[in-house]
């Protein structure tokens, strides 16, 4: 079954609900069942054939404003195996990544499959995505989201088990590679394997979290002579409180995520104009390497009795997506997913 863009509601669709008090709730419609929540109930079937946008009451007349979800509606809500990049970071990395459709992307790793929605839209269903992961579990979670959420499996989409430095030189020729995202705890191991496989201009983003990550990475980036000097930034997003003269930046805000570093892939044996810099600290000790453990960085891990559940609730929902009329709403999103 397609996912359906527009057009009035039918079997299939996933659908937002946003409540009384702005809470929001995404469900997937199925003739004969109901949407619960403590503040009442709404019949599936009230909602199919109802255009885009519609109201609805619950059964104690309340309402709710019924809209297809955005791409970054569903990947604040779709189950998680790992944290996902947040779509004011996504929006930052289609653009500084210039990713356009036919381009061969890399992207390792995958995580809960956030990034790999907006690259695979990007691409527009041409080229490929070459997307890697270590944990088979993450691997499963990303792949029924992005069935899920588009309908069907892309065919222009793969995904790798194992480490990068040994996935990627049998997935992709030396040469072949315009743009590679490395979102992993050392995207330094495999700074290597990823200037091989990339094309001449092409552009690698590394996003990292800490400032001893980005130190580092920046500096393996320079090290390698196989790139322009890194540049990078972080995104902060602040919302506004519009309300006719009461005009304020909101009290909560989306700070800092992650920093994104670029740079570009230099010609074989290509040599930068040596640049004027002041002395810095660029050495590093095998003391300030422990700094940039897992643990030590505050790394969360997820649970595996959590990660079963998430991998079982991506999974119902690509298969719900795909047509299988036996996996149940409640297997899918357990009647509503809240974001």
């Amino acid at each position: 079954m397609s996912a359906h863009r527009s057009g009035p509601f039918a079997d299939g669709d996933k659908v937002q609900l946003t409540g009384p008090k702005g809470k929001l709730h995404t469900i997937t419609l199925t003739p004969g069942a109901e949407f619960h929540s403590h503040r009442g109930a709404i019949k599936h079937d009230d909602l199919i054939g109802l255009p885009d946008g519609s109201v609805v009451t619950n059964h104690v007349g309340e309402s709710y404003l019924a809209l297809r979800p955005l791409l970054s509606d569903f990947v604040m809500s779709m189950p998680r195996g790992a944290a996902i990049i947040y779509p004011k970071d996504a929006a930052q990395i289609l653009a500084k990544a210039d990713i356009f459709p036919g381009a061969t992307v890399v992207e390792a790793g995958v995580g809960s499959g956030a990034l790999s929605l907006w690259l695979l839209r990007a691409l527009g269903g041409q080229g490929r995505l070459l997307s890697f992961e270590r944990r088979e579990e993450f691997a499963d979670v990303a792949r029924g989201n992005v069935i899920s959420f588009n309908g069907f499996e892309p065919e222009n989409w793969s995904i790798g088990i194992g480490d990068l430095q040994d996935a990627l030189p049998a997935a992709a020729p030396e040469g072949t590679v315009d743009r590679v995202i490395l979102d992993m705890l050392a995207p330094w191991e495999c700074l290597d394997v990823v200037a091989t496989a990339m094309k001449p201009g092409g552009v690698l983003l590394c996003y990292v979290a800490t400032v001893t990550q980005l130190s580092r990475v920046a500096e393996a980036i320079r090290a390698t002579d196989a790139f322009t000097e890194p540049s990078s930034d972080e995104t902060i997003v602040r919302g506004w409180h519009v309300e006719g003269l009461a005009v304020r930046p909101d009290h909560r805000m989306v700070g800092h995520t992650a920093f994104l570093i670029t740079a570009r892939r230099l010609a074989p044996g290509a040599v930068l104009p040596e640049l004027k810099r002041r002395a810095s600290k660029s050495d590093f000790s095998d003391e300030d390497v422990e700094l940039w453990t897992p643990g030590a960085l505050g790394e969360r891990e997820v649970s595996a009795k959590s990660l079963r559940k998430r991998v079982r609730a991506a999974g119902a929902a690509a298969r719900r997506a795909l047509g299988d009329e036996d996996a149940a709403p409640a297997d899918v999103e357990d009647a509503s997913t809240e974001q």
